[in-house]
């Protein structure tokens, strides 16, 4: 079990967060990896899992994607293994990503893992999402920039590069260090022995993707919107000339569906609550009745929800949450319940008896148990 965060999580959000990279040695003292490497290539060893080999042959960068079964080719230096989603498949992985849950969790993403051999790494590179990288055993040296203009290019079919940089940072990092990475920081990291990094990825939807998105919920639900109308217009003096008036009205169409708060929460919730790597559910058999649900947590046995399900509700919401993409509701209005979902990783018997309808929160409760997005923890 590795340690606690220590960071000052006030002056990090005020002074590096979003703004510009910071290195922080010692951030996890006495930092112990929750696997090993040959755990990490037993996951490589799934299709469902999603993992990438980037290596260096005759000073050209290579890479593809698993699943993988040897490695024995790619000798002992040069070479990474990359899987993501790692915190779905492995509790000691999620416990890295719930020190941060000082950031929303809208915004997380996934902790991805990789094992480096010396030499080992990915090249110079640009990410659009924000990244805290762990260093777990070994030591792997890290040069970060601050955002500057830098031409990219493709290095090898997804892998992009970015030209040379000035680096901000320039460390080895040792076990329990951590830097920060803020999106659009050209950064680059190498092994200098064999080395595991731990990097929880942070997510920031850029303008295009959400109308693009929004665009895609409207038409899913065939919502009615109203059409341009020029009435009483006069008589045009240009016929291929597009008024001012014209675009006016364009805009205010297409503002009136964003202007929707139901309609935008909606998409939203449903969006970003959406799973982006598969999911390791698993239904009990046979199912749950509400009846047994209720005992087994009236005898103290807790609900755990399953790492890497996305559950979120709105400010004030009081009936209805979002989870893998779907809107659900509560047959009652009640707040409590709604944070009880999906504020905390974990419910427990007490918790649901305190609250002003329990049993609106567990008829809505015990579908999703038997669907494995909730589980008990089985006795060994």
């Amino acid at each position: 079990m590795h340690s606690a965060l220590t960071l000052d999580i006030n002056d990090f959000l005020t002074h590096y967060w979003q703004k510009k990279p910071v290195l922080i040695k010692g951030a996890f003292p006495d930092f112990d990896d929750p696997l090993s490497p040959d755990e990490l290539a037993g996951l490589a060893l799934e299709s469902e899992i999603e993992s990438r080999r980037v290596w260096r042959a005759d000073a050209r960068w290579q890479a593809e994607s698993g699943p993988f079964d040897s490695y024995d080719h790619l000798g002992d230096k040069d070479w990474t293994l990359l899987v993501q989603a790692v915190n779905q498949w492995h509790p000691g992985v999620q416990d890295i990503a719930d020190a941060f849950r000082f950031i929303p969790g809208w915004r997380f993403d996934d902790v991805m893992v990789s094992f480096s051999t010396p030499g080992g790494g990915v090249g110079p590179h640009i990410d659009q999402y924000g990244v805290f990288i762990i260093q777990g055993e070994g030591t792997r040296r890290w040069r970060v920039g601050l955002k500057q203009e830098l031409k990219q290019f493709a290095a090898n079919g997804a892998l992009r590069h970015c030209e040379a940089f000035d680096a901000e940072i320039d460390e080895i990092l040792t076990p329990g260090d951590m830097i920060y990475i803020p999106p659009g920081c050209p950064h680059e990291g190498y092994a200098e022995t064999p080395a595991l990094n731990y990097s929880v990825g942070f997510r920031a939807p850029d303008a295009r993707d959400l109308i693009s998105g929004f665009a895609d919920h409207l038409l899913a639900h065939e919502v009615t919107s109203r059409r341009f109308n020029d009435a009483d217009m006069p008589a045009c003096s240009a016929h291929g000339r597009i008024d001012h008036a014209v675009l006016s009205q364009v805009k205010t169409l297409m503002a009136e569906l964003l202007e929707d708060p139901e309609q935008l929460a909606n998409w939203f919730g449903e969006m970003i609550s959406d799973a982006k790597h598969d999911l390791d559910l698993e239904q009990p058999d046979p199912a749950y009745s509400l009846e047994e649900l209720v005992l087994r947590m009236d005898n103290g046995d807790h609900l755990y929800r399953l790492a890497g399900v996305r559950c979120f509700y709105m400010q004030d919401a009081e009936q209805v949450f979002y989870l893998d993409g779907e809107r659900y509701q509560l047959a009652e209005s009640d707040r409590e319940a709604i944070s009880l979902l999906c504020d905390q990783a974990r419910i427990c018997g007490p918790e649901v008896a305190c609250l002003k309808q329990p049993q609106a929160l567990l008829e809505v409760l015990l579908p999703l148990v038997n669907q494995g997005y909730w589980y008990f923890e089985e006795e060994e």
